[in-house]
């Protein structure tokens, strides 16, 4: 006895293959009633099992299928998101190095008006400083003047 439906389909070919073939066409031939009613019923018998198992095939394939997609989909939807947030930190980067290099130019601004300030305040000071010492000179001249003509 075969052991697949393939087999038994095989079996019955071979036997209608075989047959003895009727003088009046080649389509008509002599096999073995019972041997072949007895491999149809063998078939219909092992059919319902294979189909069966077949549809589980299927609907296990389906499911792999289904959840490799799922799963490329979420590892999508991770790699997508990932994608967003290194972006939204290299734009954070770039504001907060944009801020800084702001931050940076207003203080150096920021110094050179004071040194311009300070500056002119030092030259205001000293130029005072030197007026008063001018003053001063010119009255120590003076005193001096006058004191060598009141001792003449």
């Amino acid at each position: 006895m075969a052991e697949g439906v393939e087999e038994l389909l095989t079996v019955l070919y071979n036997m209608i293959q075989d047959s003895f073939a009727l003088p009046f066409g080649r389509s008509k031939c002599i096999i073995d009633r019972s041997r072949a009613m007895e491999l149809i019923e063998e078939i219909n018998a092992l059919l319902p099992s294979d189909l069966e198992q077949a549809r589980k095939i299927v609907e296990a394939k389906n499911e792999i299928l289904g959840n490799a997609k799922r799963e490329a989909e979420a590892i999508k939807r991770q790699a997508e998101e990932r994608a967003k947030a290194m972006v939204a930190r290299e734009e954070i980067t770039q504001t907060a190095r944009q801020k800084a290099n702001d931050i940076v130019a207003a203080a150096e601004n920021k110094a050179k008006e004071i040194r311009m300030a300070t500056n002119q305040y030092v030259d205001d000071a000293l130029k005072r400083t030197e007026e008063a010492l001018t003053e001063a000179l010119n009255e120590v001249r003076n005193s001096r003047s006058k004191f060598k003509s009141a001792s003449k």
